[in-house]
């Protein structure tokens, strides 16, 4: 199922991260692909790191989005910080700071060499999703691969 934001929450959050910058190219990239985050993944992870291949997806099939998920998932869905900060911005989604320190945390947390522009669209993801779900979702669909 793919998940993609509205014009509306787009230009919102547009308005709210106009002084961060990586956030700017991001939701550029988000408007261009009618919000679907996924696509907008994919087109980042590719400029960031200069693939010459456009595709989403690596050698045993699954799409870089979908791996990418999974392994933030160990290091975001026990992380209490992660939690903590997801919380207070859920309290006050009006909040820039708020957001772009979510965004700092994606980078810093998870372990991979994610810019912060990809880390904008992965953490509106699941914002949009929730974190509970998106830890539940991944989750399954890591224990599902390994049956």
């Amino acid at each position: 199922m793919e998940t993609q934001l509205t014009s509306a929450e787009i230009k919102e959050k547009l308005q709210l991260l106009q002084d961060y910058n990586p956030a700017q190219e991001a939701l550029a990239i988000l408007q261009k692909n009618n919000g679907k985050l996924d696509t907008t993944f994919d087109e980042l992870w590719h400029e960031k790191n200069s693939l010459s291949e456009k595709g989403p997806f690596i050698s045993n099939g699954k799409s870089f989005w979908k791996v990418t998920l999974e392994v933030l998932r160990q290091e975001l869905c026990g992380d209490e910080g992660f939690r903590a900060q997801f919380k207070e911005y859920s309290k006050n989604p009006g909040s820039a700071p708020l957001l772009t320190g979510l965004i700092v945390s994606m980078v810093t947390i998870s372990g991979l060499p994610i810019d912060p522009a990809i880390a904008t669209i992965i953490v509106l993801y699941i914002l949009k999703i929730g974190l509970n779900i998106f830890c539940e979702y991944t989750a399954t669909a890591n224990d599902s691969n390994n049956m």
